[in-house]
């Protein structure tokens, strides 16, 4: 398992939940559930590629609850608040083991890494581009946002400002997001001029594990703690964040199962520590994928800047966890084709 790592900092979080199921007297683990039939993503019928969470209220289904009769019975509350308290009633009636959180998952706008691969194309990308700090005309190493991706993250704000004023949906209780750039961006922009209410300001917390697939493309390679903090003086980090970026390597590339057992280490940590019940997470495609699995989520992809609510059932089960098999890191993969052709004349 050490060997597939990517970095000593990756190996050491493998390393202290090695420890910690070696050492404890009663072992356990975290199961978690994605609980179904509140919103559309969770839905096989729903089409990801068309679905616009702007349309249709974060994708919470209009229906009723168990709770209704008790919390709203004239018939006055809003979709979100009515589900606001059946979230609270599985919580106050679930044991000491289990915890039930909303996951909202927001990815990260269009970044100048998004329009090199649409230009290039995924192949030449994959094998070659994705190594390369830019072009002649941009740069992508940790991508920032083009214009349309700012666009696209003011929209999250505009909608967001509507839900809460509109739907008085629960807010996030804490917020999180990936070190890359344009992840940081996206959250400064969705959320950072919201009216939120005073005990749940809008200070979130750099998370290494939430970045996007580890290796090889320079848009994935994070900049320093130092150079986030003078960006972003406001965010805070985790205790464990380095200064420099310990996990990319410039040969190796991240597999799925690996992101997936790298995420599932994150949600371990959040649900142990955290216990807020809405989570803010902006992060990747990949990493948010990766979540999806984790959490028994059927596969569900998200555009650029689009936004995706969950509701998660973690069970903390006495024993040891399941076993797992986490594939070992990749090369890139060779050019079949000049992936810098010259024009023709």
């Amino acid at each position: 398992m050490v060997s597939s790592c990517i970095g000593l900092l990756y190996c050491a979080f493998y390393l202290t939940v090695a420890i910690t199921h070696t050492c404890a007297v009663k072992p356990s683990y975290i199961e978690y559930t994605t609980i179904t039939g509140f919103f559309l993503q969770d839905d096989p019928a729903t089409n990801a590629s068309t679905f616009d969470y702007t349309a249709v209220n974060f994708g919470l289904i209009d229906r009723s609850y168990d709770t209704d009769s008790e919390y709203d019975p004239n018939h006055r509350k809003t979709q979100w608040q009515r589900f606001d308290h059946q979230v609270f009633r599985l919580n106050r009636q679930s044991g000491q083991h289990i915890q039930y959180k909303v996951l909202y998952m927001g990815r990260h706008g269009e970044g100048f890494h998004n329009v090199a691969e649409s230009f290039y194309g995924t192949p030449a990308w994959n094998c070659y581009w994705s190594e390369q700090d830019g072009n002649a005309t941009v740069t992508w190493a940790d991508a920032q946002l083009t214009s349309n991706g700012i666009t696209q993250a003011q929209i999250a704000n505009t909608f967001w400002a509507k839900e809460i004023l509109s739907q008085k949906i629960p807010v996030p209780q804490t917020y999180y997001t990936s070190p890359l750039s344009r992840c940081l961006a996206t959250a400064k922009i969705t959320f950072s001029t919201l009216t939120l209410p005073p005990r749940k300001p809008f200070i979130p917390q750099v998370k290494e594990l939430l970045r996007e697939a580890i290796g090889i493309h320079t848009c994935d390679r994070r900049s320093s703690k130092s150079a986030i903090h003078a960006a972003y003086p406001t965010y805070t980090f985790e205790p464990s964040f380095t200064e420099t970026d310990l996990l990319w390597r410039p040969d190796l590339r991240e597999t799925d199962s690996a992101q997936e057992a790298r995420l599932k280490l994150l949600l371990d940590d959040i649900f142990t520590h955290d216990d807020s019940t809405y989570i803010s997470f902006t992060s990747h495609s990949g990493s948010i994928a990766a979540i999806l699995r984790a959490i028994g989520h059927q596969p569900f992809g998200l555009r650029t800047g689009a936004v995706i609510p969950v509701l998660v059932k973690a069970e903390t089960v006495r024993g040891e966890p399941p076993a797992t098999s986490i594939a070992a890191s990749t090369p890139a993969p060779t050019c079949t084709t000049n992936p810098t052709p010259t024009p023709k004349r």
